[in-house]
């Protein structure tokens, strides 16, 4: 395949960029909206180009790991990363739930300033992904909203809370 699927989501958030930032970047605040009606630990968070953010979202006796390996940092403007499922150790491994998800995605996430409002800009591509991978994250897109857009609800309740605590 030669063009890569992206999967681009934006959404403007009634929060000045540096609280929209600090939301993505504060493993507290960060914890409370990524992945919504779960569990979310943090087990590790070092912002900057080649430090990690692992990732375990919990619900029952399930577990789901990843690793976020930052790329680039832009304060308050951009956020890259590589994204990889992982084992109990940290290593990438083939997602457990999709054994045709790709291994890494590059994410790239843009903050910018509308007003006293932040547009966020979300996008996801597929790193060195095989055709079956690529094919699945395409056909997985059109539902990558409802995740996203459940963390994206919490956050306007986390902004609403930090914005009447800051009054």
């Amino acid at each position: 395949m030669s063009e890569l699927p992206e999967y681009i989501l934006d959404r403007v958030f009634d929060a000045p960029r540096e609280m929209v930032w600090r939301a993505w970047t504060d493993p507290d605040l960060l914890s409370r909206w990524y992945g919504p009606g779960v569990e979310t630990i943090i087990h590790k968070f070092i912002l900057k180009p080649g430090g990690s953010w692992l990732n375990e979202m919990k619900w029952g006796d399930k577990s789901d790991r990843s690793k976020m390996v930052f790329q680039e940092i832009v304060r308050p403007e951009k956020l890259v990363w590589h994204h990889s499922s992982t084992d109990a150790n940290w290593n990438t491994i083939t997602n457990p739930m999709m054994a045709d998800w790709p291994r890494v995605l590059l994410t790239t996430v843009n903050f910018e300033d509308v007003g006293e409002k932040t547009n966020v800009r979300l996008s996801q591509v597929p790193i060195d992904a095989t055709d079956a991978e690529i094919a699945c994250f395409a056909a997985t897109m059109a539902g990558m909203d409802k995740g996203w857009g459940g963390g994206y609800k919490v956050m306007d309740e986390l902004f609403a809370e930090l914005q009447a605590n800051a009054a």
